[in-house]
Order: C-alpha cells, then structure tokens, then sequence
C-alpha cells in the first residue's frame, strides 16, 4: 500500500480530515485525564481503615437537658447496649475512622518545643475499644478500667496512658522503640506509649497522613458522643434495630439523628465516599460519551467519503484492485489521520494534567494512562471505520461505467 495516493487524497478533504484529527486529540486528551482520576477515586474508596469493617454499627448521640455531669448516663447506656442479645462489645468515643469529624493535635518528644509536632487524631475510649474496631495490637498491651479518665468539656484532652499506630510511633520515634517512650500532647501533658496498633486511619478522608492515630482512655464529659456496636456474625440487622430501643427504653431524654443517628459501618463508608463515587461515575460516563460521539464521528466521514468515492473505487476495481486493497487503503486512510489525532492529543494530555497539578493540586498524569489512551482511541478508530471501509470494497467494478 502506498502512502502517497492517502496522502495527496487527504490534501483534497482537509477540512474533514483536521475535524476528525482534532477530535480524537481532544478526546484522548480527556479521557487520559479522566481516567486517572477515576483510577484515584476508586483507590481512595478502596483504602482500608485498618478496622474489621464487618458487623460494626454506629450511633449518633446527643442527650437532651443540662445536666451537670453526662459520664453516669454514658457508662448507663454503654452497659445497656452491651447486654443486648448479639452484641459482643461496645464504647463511647468521639471519632472513629470515615466519621468525618473529630478531634487532632500535635505530637512531641519535647514539651518546651515550639514546634507544631507531628500530626495525630484523637479517639477517646476505653479497655473496650480496640476489641470493638477489630483492630490489631502488635506491641504492648490495652488500657485496663482504672486508667480511664474524666475529662471536662474546658480541658484539653490528655492521658497518662495512650495507644498510638505504627506509623505514628515511626515518625515520632524514627530509630524504633516506641513502646514505653513518653510523648506531649495537648499543652505538654505527658503521656506514656503502652500500646502499639498495626493500623488505624483518621476520620477525614481529605488527611495526608491518614495513619495518624492516637487513642486516649478518656470519657468526655458531653452531650454528644458516638456509640460504636460490635456485633455477633449474622446479628447486625437485628441489633441495628435493637440498640436505638434500647437506648430509649433506658432515657428518652436523647436525639438518634434520624438520618445519621443510626448506620451500619457500611452506611459510614458510604456517605464518607460519597463524593468520590459520584465523581468516579461522572467521569466514566463522560470517557464513554466522548469514546461514542467520536466513533461516529469516524464512522460519519468514512460513509461519506466512501458515498463521494463510489466511482473512483469502481474505476479501481476494474483496473484489478481487489476488495481487501480497496479495505486497506481506507483502514490506512484512518489510521493515519488517528495518528496525527494522538500526537497532538498526547501533546494536550500532557499540558491539561499539568494545568490541574498547578490550580487544583492534583497528582500528574502517569505516562501509562497515556500509552493506554493512544492504543485505545487508535483501535477504536480502526474498528469504527471498519464497516464504511468494508462497504467501500464491495463497490463493483461496473460503478465506473456510471456517470457521476
């Protein structure tokens, strides 16, 4: 197949030709960048939070009235929820992971350092909590009932006993041995390492250091809290229809939030990531509206070229041409203008991810989405001029003895 005829035949139909180029550019362009944010949205939602997810549920609480302390009705509706049938363990706390909200501070060797520390979420709990997550401890021990501690809504939360991550401990301790090393949170009060979590995530999605977590032996003295279920395998339906009687059986003078009030942790997942999969979803159908409107793009010119050719492909035809050259050169044809089209493509793939990296911060296109985008949008250019070129090699030889 010679590239000469292709190319002086291109010369003649430019406009078509730049149309058709241009919009696989554009296309590749988007659709690389699209991608790839779809492929970050989809690694977000699949992080893990180091919990057993499975048969947890989450209870928002917000007790009604002003009383002076809240701690009794708290330990009251931890030992309610705790003897529900299909229960296996439950605490109070403030946060937990995917909640969204929650408490964080800066974590130090030095108390007199000016220094902001290391950054770290705060979850409150008690000798319950780790067995409640579901979380692993791979170095030194739980909290024991008597190291839980009050405190007041105007103090700031502090412990002389804390359970921290392993990432934490890394970065605040790069040469190891945490465990037993005394660390300052919250207004240098000092508080000792006595346990070290495998790994345990913050309540915000948006955090960089999403291991940064440090766990208190704390009862905060508030209304507002969060009650976190660990249920019996095949018992969380029932307790999450349970627990919210129960609680009100125990003291009506309380608000369960009627759309958050209550969730399975799957619900808490859900919502966390709520964004990010409708964002997922947005971008995949416009990756396929913008694949389609282009394939029939390539499939709109190639019919009409091959309507404009009839009689230049019979010519051809009788002269001795046979159906898979007549195939050929239309399938080159497009293939040559789809590589023109990827080229520049590449070009603005290139420079949209580096426009949204320096306004949006966002990570730089992989190259491999690009060398993934060229093969795809140069195959469906093949496979959408396929049929008008196969139509074009049926045109009969007796197409050129018909005047125009």
């Amino acid at each position: 197949m010679q590239i000469q005829p292709i190319l002086s035949a291109l010369r003649r139909h430019k406009a078509g030709t730049i149309l058709i180029a241009l919009q696989i550019a554009l296309t590749l362009a988007i659709v690389c960048n699209a991608l790839f944010i779809v492929h970050e949205r989809i690694d977000r939602i699949n992080r893990t939070t180091g919990m057993d997810e499975t048969n947890v549920v989450a209870i928002q609480n917000r007790y009604v009235g002003s009383p002076e302390n809240f701690v009794p009705l708290m330990k009251s509706d931890v030992q309610t929820l705790r003897s529900l049938p299909g229960v296996e363990d439950a605490y109070v706390t403030n946060a937990f992971p995917l909640r969204q909200g929650g408490w964080s501070t800066g974590a130090q060797t030095d108390p007199d350092s000016k220094k902001e520390g290391v950054h770290t979420a705060l979850y409150f709990g008690d000798e319950h909590t780790l067995k409640t997550l579901g979380v692993r401890l791979i170095a030194g021990r739980n909290f024991s009932p008597s190291e839980v501690v009050t405190v007041q809504p105007q103090q700031s939360p502090g412990a002389p006993q804390v359970i921290i991550t392993k990432v934490l401990a890394d970065k605040i301790f790069p040469d190891g041995n945490a465990l037993g090393k005394v660390i300052y949170l919250a207004k240098g009060k000092p508080s000792t390492i006595i346990g070290i979590v495998e790994k345990l995530t913050v309540p915000w999605i948006e955090w960089d250091t999403m291991d940064n977590v440090t766990i208190m032996p704390v009862l905060f003295n508030s209304g507002y809290q969060h009650f976190l279920i660990r249920t019996k395998p095949g018992q969380q339906d029932a307790v999450f229809k349970d627990a919210p009687k129960a609680l009100y059986a125990a003291n009506r003078m309380r608000v369960l939030p009627e759309k958050y009030g209550v969730r399975t942790f799957e619900m808490v997942r859900a919502r966390a990531y709520q964004a990010d999969r409708g964002m997922a979803i947005l971008m995949s159908v416009v990756c396929g509206v913008l694949l389609a409107i282009t394939a029939a793009g390539i499939v709109g010119l190639s019919s009409f070229w091959v309507g404009q050719r009839r009689k230049q492909i019979g010519v051809r035809r009788a002269l001795g041409a046979r159906r898979s050259d007549i195939l050929s050169y239309f399938m080159t044809e497009n293939f040559l203008i789809a590589l023109v089209g990827v080229i520049v493509g590449v070009i603005l793939a290139v420079g949209l991810s580096q426009w949204m990296f320096t306004h949006f911060e966002m990570k730089r296109l992989s190259l491999t989405y690009v060398g993934i985008g060229v093969v795809a949008l140069l195959a469906l250019g093949q496979a959408a001029v396929f049929a008008p070129a196969l139509r074009a090699s049926r045109v009969s030889p007796v197409e050129a003895t018909r005047s125009v």
